[in-house]
């Protein structure tokens, strides 16, 4: 069965996440500088059967969209360009930041570990995944 791949996509990082072959585990994978993104999903894609991918939406909390969100349907409409056999879905992302930080503190990480940008990005985009799953039930 193929991976789901799950993005959190930032202006300086984005954070990704992917399931086991089952789909029924998310796992951090990495978190990759924004300009070097299509360099590493193209060569994840190549070496891994992927099924879709998950981008966050970026949601304001009167239910308007994020400024970012300009900026994820640029990376949506190239993505679609390089890829077009593998769809793209959307998932809120409100709150994953402030999530991601207190598993990370609940894991008894250390004060360095836990101001760690890109731990955060990553451990963001996991709970992205997890909820996208949750909701494919």
């Amino acid at each position: 069965m193929p991976r789901i791949l799950a993005i959190d996509y930032g202006m300086k990082r984005t954070g990704i996440a992917v399931t086991d072959e089952l789909q029924i585990i998310a796992t951090a994978l990495d978190t990759i500088e924004t300009p070097k993104l299509f360099e590493f999903i193209g060569k994840y894609l190549s070496e891994n059967n992927v099924q879709e991918i998950v981008v966050g939406l970026p949601m304001r909390m009167h239910g308007e969209v994020g400024q970012l969100e300009t900026e994820i349907q640029k990376f949506i409409s190239k993505f679609k360009e390089k890829h077009p056999t593998i769809p793209v879905f959307r998932q809120d992302e409100s709150f994953t930041s402030k999530m991601a930080s207190q598993a990370i503190f609940q894991s008894g990480a250390k004060k360095k570990k836990r101001q760690d940008k890109s731990l955060i990005d990553k451990v963001s985009a996991t709970i992205i995944l997890q909820s996208y799953m949750e909701t494919k039930l």
